[in-house]
């Protein structure tokens, strides 16, 4: 069995580890999801920055939860577009 020298350069991100979504119409209407999920996120985040009393740990969350979301959307276009390379 050989070994890739980077095993992670093509690995998916944990939440499609048990079920990969290979067809593109799921693909896309899961990219819409995540993006609408992310501008939620920046509304939220503004909008608890702007309060006087803030609660950092839930600050916190929504903007690990949201890097985390910006991860998926990248690797879900990276599987959308093409390499113009190949």
């Amino acid at each position: 069995m050989q070994r890739h020298a980077n095993p992670q350069a093509d690995r998916a991100p944990p939440c499609y580890a048990t079920a990969m979504l290979t067809d593109r119409d799921s693909l896309l209407r899961r990219l819409h999801e995540l993006r609408s999920e992310h501008r939620d996120l920046d509304t939220v985040i503004a909008r608890l920055a702007g309060q006087s009393a803030i609660d950092q740990l839930q600050l916190q969350r929504l903007k690990k939860r949201k890097l985390m979301l910006k991860d998926e959307i990248s690797w879900l276009e990276s599987r959308l577009i093409p390499d113009s390379i190949a």
